[in-house]
């Protein structure tokens, strides 16, 4: 699973919060509202910066949260039994020493180089988009290649920290090159100052966390609210919609941070209502180790309504970037969110995941 330690951990916190929630017969936002803390109570820091209110605010204007009748079992579609859950989320923010090379050709166009890898996220597409936008260069005439040992070092593709610190050292190595280039020719038009030139040149850079993480506990922080419908006689649970809106700094591509999202939100029906590794006591062996018998989600279990907004945050103090990773906190939400929708719409309190019909048959 993704987001190891924060999704299971937010998915305990997440659901006892409704339980209270339901205990004092107050709405599950209205409690969490009240108890905002101003600093981080635990680290007994400030926060960089924290959305966390306004995430709640769009995504349950989105949603439509106003019209839910807080009573389990209330709402219906027909024979189907209808609920409407929501949690919060939230990631560490992680920056990590990174490096990285550009070299500025006369030609006007650049090559950016670092060791860093691609899982899928859209780490090429957001690297040149960097790159090109700190040399003001159009993309098309920006080169990025990674995935080379011998490339400038960068930290592994986890923790949510390739932006944060691959970008950072893209920045810093784009920068470099360029203000060399302009301080050589006195030009201030970096193709002109190229051809002016009329020879290569390279800059390196390494970047690293200041003193920051001392002085600031850094998160990313999300709102998700979620329908679905369970069968009263089969105890089938369908996730009809879900809605969440996520502060995460800067976003750099809205495009692909979405997809990222969407993946998340996928990923967390995965975990509330399918996945679960079956292990044979006697050997100790898993006997679905494979995708034949290990159930995840496949398109006819994807809501038609996967709604994603981000909070316009800005955080000067989680890395040159001001961007917060987005591969984790995507899916810490999802679970506990339509675990809290499926005791909104059964009445019936499930704390072990996954939620499936036999869990929830009388």
């Amino acid at each position: 699973m993704r987001a190891p330690g924060e999704a299971s951990g937010v998915y305990a916190l997440e659901c006892a919060m409704d339980e209270l929630a339901v205990a004092l017969k107050l709405d599950p936002v209205e409690l969490r509202l009240r108890n905002e803390p101003g600093r981080d109570e635990h680290k007994k820091l400030p926060f960089s910066s924290r959305s966390i209110r306004e995430c709640y605010r769009i995504a349950g204007e989105r949603f439509g949260w106003s019209r839910r009748n807080a009573t389990p079992r209330s709402m219906r579609d027909g024979r189907l039994l209808v609920g409407w859950g929501m949690a919060s989320a939230t990631y560490p923010t992680n920056y990590a020493p990174a490096s990285a090379r550009a070299r500025l050709l006369p030609d006007g166009s650049a090559e950016v180089t670092s060791a860093a890898s691609d899982m899928g996220p859209g780490t090429w597409t957001s690297m040149t988009q960097v790159a090109a936008d700190t040399l003001g260069l159009p993309i098309e005439r920006v080169r990025f290649t990674l995935g080379d040992s011998r490339m400038p070092k960068t930290p592994p593709h986890g923790g949510s920290m390739t932006m944060a610190s691959v970008g950072s050292a893209v920045q810093a190595a784009c920068r470099k090159a360029r203000d060399d280039v302009l301080a050589r020719t006195g030009a201030t038009d970096l193709p002109k100052a190229l051809r002016k030139l009329g020879q290569p040149v390279e800059a390196s850079a390494d970047v690293k966390p200041d003193d920051a993480a001392g002085r600031f506990s850094m998160h990313a922080f999300g709102a998700v609210f979620v329908e679905v419908t369970v069968d009263p006689d089969l105890a089938e649970t369908r996730v009809r919609r879900i809605v969440g809106a996520y502060g995460a700094g800067r976003i750099v591509n809205p495009k692909t941070a979405r997809s990222q999202c969407i993946g998340g939100m996928i990923g967390g029906i995965g975990m509330a209502l399918m996945e679960h590794s079956v292990v044979d006591a006697r050997n100790g062996r898993v006997t679905n180790a494979n995708l034949a018998e290990y159930a995840v989600p496949v398109h006819a279990d994807c809501p038609a309504v996967m709604d994603v907004t981000f909070v316009d945050e800005q955080d000067p103090h989680v890395n040159p970037l001001g961007v917060k990773g987005l591969g984790e906190i995507a899916m810490v939400g999802v679970a506990p969110a339509i675990a809290n929708a499926i005791f909104h719409a059964t009445g019936k309190r499930i704390r072990e995941l996954p939620i499936t019909p036999a869990k929830l048959v009388d």
